[in-house]
């Protein structure tokens, strides 16, 4: 792996587990395994560019791990999935390690281009969401309503699923906007 995509990789990783606060430069070159000089070589803006490029990264790949589960999927299989992916997330990190989105954009007294490059990742997750709902005959505005609902509650659920250190606020969640979902759909599909 490259200088520049380690650090990415380490940035993401402590960023989703210790919040943009909580994660030093001491800690990213321990984690990444690079020097204080190939971090300001990648990213001459220091901690902040380094994060506001990871949170990028990870926004976009997670749009992309969106796209594929809707793209060949049903709306109720592709959020199922979704959902999935969460869980394993969280199980696998102990319940130590949420989403980088949502703590970038806690971040934003420290870091206001990585909040502002989260809140353009929410905008392309619901952008994405609301096309997929509109394909399936969902009218525009209640297809926006819709995946600006499923985002926020899935983001939130995942927050309270650490802090519960379980799935099962993830877990009712879903089954709450499966309900959602269904409801918004036409009655002939």
């Amino acid at each position: 792996m490259q200088a520049r995509e380690s650090l990415i990789a380490a940035a993401i990783d402590l960023v989703r587990r210790h919040g943009v606060a909580g994660t030093g430069l001491a800690e990213l070159i321990e984690h990444s395994g690079r020097s204080r000089r190939t971090i300001y070589l990648n990213f001459p803006g220091g901690k902040a560019e380094l994060v506001t490029n990871a949170v990028g990264s990870a926004g976009a790949a997670t749009a992309d791990l969106i796209r594929s589960f809707v793209g060949k999927r049903t709306v109720d299989e592709a959020f199922g999935a979704f959902i999935d992916t969460w869980k394993h997330v969280l199980s696998e990190s102990g319940f130590t390690a949420g989403c980088p989105i949502v703590a970038a954009t806690l971040g934003r007294s420290e870091a206001p281009a990585a909040a502002d490059a989260a809140g353009d990742a929410f905008h392309e997750w619901e952008e994405i969401l609301t096309t997929r709902l509109e394909q399936e005959g969902v009218p525009n505005a209640d297809a926006q309503a819709l995946a600006t609902t499923i985002i926020a509650a899935v983001e939130g659920a995942v927050i309270m699923s650490l802090a519960a250190q379980s799935t099962a606020p993830l877990e009712r969640t879903s089954r709450q906007i499966a309900t959602l979902i269904e409801q918004q759909l036409p009655a002939n599909q």
